[in-house]
């Protein structure tokens, strides 16, 4: 499977006052590259899909935060 995660340039206009930011990122979505759901999908324990969220490993999408620093 390919990587989830994709990069960017964002457009940068010749009178923008921010810094510039070299790239971005997003996820895509694992389900984005599955078109319909094959017969004999693997599948995780009940523990395991209780854990990932999901009960097919195929599915499985880990999230990570963004956020630096931790915050409240």
């Amino acid at each position: 499977m390919e990587s989830q995660l994709r990069r960017y340039t964002p457009f940068r206009g010749p009178f923008d006052p921010c810094p510039p930011v070299p790239f971005k990122t997003y996820v895509v979505p694992p389900n984005q590259f599955i078109t319909f759901q094959p017969p004999d999908l693997p599948q995780f324990s009940l523990q395991e899909a209780l854990k990932y969220g999901t009960l097919w490993p195929a599915l499985f999408s880990p999230y990570e935060s963004k956020c630096k620093g931790g915050g409240k």
